[in-house]
């Protein structure tokens, strides 16, 4: 910050001489927006009772003293160990207090302060993840008055110091007997009497008035059928116990449970969440995309009396209800997405995060968190245990179990020692350079597709691509209709006959023509989740088809709906997209086909191959969850990349044997730490020469903070144009863990800004896109 703006903020952090003002309070206020803070604000005497940490207070800012709205994050006082830093004479006023009780409780800003620190954010917009917008609005509430019984004024009625009439006399006596928590009208009608009695003694000051936010809108928790306990086998009695262990003692240990699809790791979740419920605490539980996985929904609402589930279908008002109910303690276990992990959980005693490999646990904008690193830390500051959950861990957490700082647990089988399926590759370059080509779905794929309907079983289809067809070329010219705001080619859409970008949601009408030479022989080649079910109905006329992707799955309440029809056998045949490959449990499915193994298995990411091996892998543990047993057939056009050859075997430690030292050769995570710079703007030029003023002040910061980091570019990022503006990157790696974060803070100080230019960092990235 520079000097201009502190003295505009009349904030000049120093070492003030105390030994004179030891009667004093500050709150530290942080906001959400620009200028972030935080700022110390004086506490005045009349609210001394009513500002706490946790709160939203009412600041004056700047010269202007521009009224804010920020978030005590802090209270300061002579004994404070940054009361050096705080001049209390020169500090302005907390002029109001917006929360009657606090929004986060003392653990949950220690949280919010290290996600801010960890991932080089602002503290008000981590608490703005943290905190749900229907919960800051006050959605769902209703400001109302409430009156009650002044001090002594029964006292004095009885002394006669206080005339009263009848009617009024009973007004004071029901008062008297209820506390106050009446409104007006309430009293009027239990007396029998009008507002006439009441309005004459509030005026005479006999009865006094407070308005209060109560809640007008509930959500009713629904109850499934109970259902009793199931067997465990001798590993998940193993691994129960050891976690069981772990509750009992209070302390955090974090425990990666690796076990194969179908080995039953939610019924040990429950198991574990059932002893931790019966000592009076309560449990989070992450999965990825809670909308999409209806069933973990009803598993554990079958063996818990409260159970809250947070998902993106619910209105502000129902999850601001929800996050009441979980602040109050009435509820037992919270299942949802990566923002549950900020559930204000008065007393937690576990945290589970199932599917923990899953990329949708971080979040692609600030605050860019990821939930499982939140989970480790929140589980830490907690003192309670951490189960992560996984069939293909991510590489970063079987490191961390076999470096000792994660405890390994294993289920190497699956329930009632049921098979895994026998999973073999279809090489499509074979079957796509013969003289008769079987379109999307080979011959054989064909065949196993007839064999198991005719059996009476069911099949899933993988397509990872939505859309029609994925890609419209002139021949005459070569040109690719691309995005005019991304570079990104089109994806036709059948339905509405409409070209769709992916990344921005432009879309239009179909071209008939070349947009670049206007040639009419335009071609629409690719595959998508539209022409798939097209090729399939047309293949399999006689049994029923559904298509799962986002393009179908928009309205709430639609993914129960399919999923519901294909457990009933309405539906025989589920195709779609990555979302079929999480959480279904359907033991009448007798064969998974993967048409396109290769979508993700390309991309220019170190972390392609793991991402393809878990995608294939856990697909194909759909198949054979029932007595029927199960195959799963595998079209690829690389069947001997090591990833798909792993996937085939369903061998997690040898592909992982085989990833991670090419990795450890790279310094890429898990034996470094990284981060990533983007900067875009609409200017290719602007773009460019920013990037590489950071980078060029990115490794001055290095090298004065004697921290080894690589830095790798700047490059144009492989979506080079994404929503209009020109993207360039930068990679950032280094061996010791926080130095990445502490030459980015060194390098924000010297970096100069530059107009129309926006650049990020993100810690951990994902997506290298």
């Amino acid at each position: 910050m520079s000097n201009d703006q502190k003295q505009l903020f009349d904030i000049q952090p120093q070492p003030w001489n105390l030994d004179d003002q030891d009667d004093w309070l500050a709150a530290r206020v942080a906001f959400s927006d620009a200028p972030y803070g935080p700022y110390d604000y004086s506490i005045p005497s009349n609210l001394e009772s009513s500002v706490r940490k946790g709160v939203r207070v009412r600041v004056p800012l700047g010269r202007g003293n521009r009224m804010m709205t920020g978030y005590c994050v802090d209270i300061i006082g002579p004994a404070h160990k940054l009361a050096s830093t705080v001049n209390p004479a020169r500090l302005k006023d907390v002029i109001g207090v917006v929360d009657s009780k606090p929004l986060l409780s003392d653990k949950l800003i220690k949280l919010a302060n290290w996600i801010s620190d960890y991932y080089i954010c602002h503290l008000g917009s981590v608490i703005d993840a943290v905190v749900p917008p229907g919960v800051r609005d006050n959605s769902g509430t209703r400001e109302m008055l409430f009156i009650g019984l002044a001090d002594g004024v029964l006292q004095k009625i009885e002394d006669g110091e206080i005339r009263v009439t009848a009617k009024q006399r009973l007004v004071i006596d029901q008062l008297a007997k209820g506390g106050d928590d009446w409104t007006p009208r309430e009293l009027a009608e239990t007396v029998g009497c009008t507002q006439a009695p009441i309005s004459t003694l509030r005026r005479k000051g006999l009865i006094v008035s407070s308005k209060r936010r109560i809640q007008t809108i509930t959500h009713e928790i629904p109850e499934e059928a109970r259902r009793e306990d199931l067997n465990l086998n001798e590993d998940q009695q193993k691994a129960l116990d050891r976690i069981c262990e772990q509750i009992e003692c209070a302390e955090y240990r974090t425990f990666l449970m690796h076990g194969i699809t179908g080995s039953g790791k939610t019924e040990v979740y429950i198991r574990a969440i059932q002893k931790v419920v019966d000592q009076g605490q309560q449990a989070i539980v992450l999965v990825p995309e809670i909308s999409l996985t209806p069933q973990t929904r009803q598993r554990f609402r079958e063996r818990f009396d409260r159970v809250a589930v947070l998902h993106s279908h619910l209105t502000a008002a129902q999850r601001a209800w929800h996050w009441h109910e979980i602040a109050n303690g009435r509820v037992q276990v919270i299942v949802g997405a990566r923002s549950a992990i900020f559930a204000p959980v008065p007393n937690p005693g576990l945290i589970v995060l199932d599917e923990e490999h899953d990329g949708s646990f971080k979040q692609d904008k600030a605050p860019r968190y990821h939930a499982r690193d939140v989970a480790v830390q929140r589980a830490q500051e907690e003192g309670i245990p951490l189960i992560l959950g996984s069939a293909t861990p991510s590489m970063e957490s079987w490191q961390n179990s076999r470096n000792g700082n994660f405890d390994l647990l294993s289920l190497p089988s699956r329930i009632l020692d049921y098979p895994l399926p026998d999973v073999r590759t279809i090489d499509m370059r074979v079957d796509f350079g013969g003289r008769r080509r079987s379109g999307p779905i080979s011959q054989k794929l064909r065949q196993e597709m007839r064999r198991a309907l005719e059996e009476k079983g069911q099949v899933i289809l993988l397509l990872n691509r939505r859309g029609f067809s994925t890609r419209i070329q002139c021949p005459a010219c070569g040109n690719v209709e691309q995005c005019p705001d991304c570079s990104i080619p089109l994806t036709h859409h059948l339905e509405g006959r409409k070209v769709v970008c992916h990344y921005c949601d432009y879309a239009k009408p179909e071209p008939d023509r070349c947009s670049d030479c206007g040639g009419a022989a335009i071609r629409f080649s690719g595959l998508g989740t539209q022409k798939l079910e097209r090729e399939v109905c047309a293949l399999f006329p006689d049994y029923g088809v559904q298509r799962m992707d986002t393009d179908t799955m928009r309205k709430p309440g639609s993914h129960e709906k399919a999923l519901a029809a294909f457990r009933a056998g309405e539906t025989q045949i589920l195709l779609g997209t990555q979302m079929i490959a999480k959480g279904l449990d359907f033991p009448n499915v007798t064969l998974v086909g993967v048409v396109n193994a290769d979508t993700t298995l390309h991309f220019p990411d170190f972390r392609a191959a793991e991402r393809t091996f878990g995608l294939v892998t856990q697909v194909a543990g759909r198949s054979g969850r029932g007595d029927k047993g199960g195959r799963v057939l595998v079209q690829t056009f690389s069947p001997e990349a090591p990833a798909i050859v792993s996937a085939t075997r369903h061998d997690f430690a040898g592909f992982a044997e085989g990833d991670l030292p090419e990795r450890e050769a790279l310094g890429y995570p898990p034996f470094g730490h990284m981060a990533r710079v983007v900067v875009r703007s609409e200017s290719k030029t602007a773009a460019e020469q920013m990037s590489e003023h950071i980078g060029e002040q990115i490794g001055l910061s290095g090298d004065a903070l004697n921290l080894p980091v690589d830095i790798l570019g700047p490059a144009p990022a492989p979506v080079e144009k994404l929503r209009g503006k020109f993207r360039f990157h930068l990679q950032l790696l280094s061996p010791e863990q926080g130095a990445l974060q502490e030459v980015v803070r060194r390098a924000q100080t010297t970096i100069k800004a530059q107009e129309n230019v926006q650049w990020i960092v993100d810690i951990d990235p994902q997506d290298m896109l």
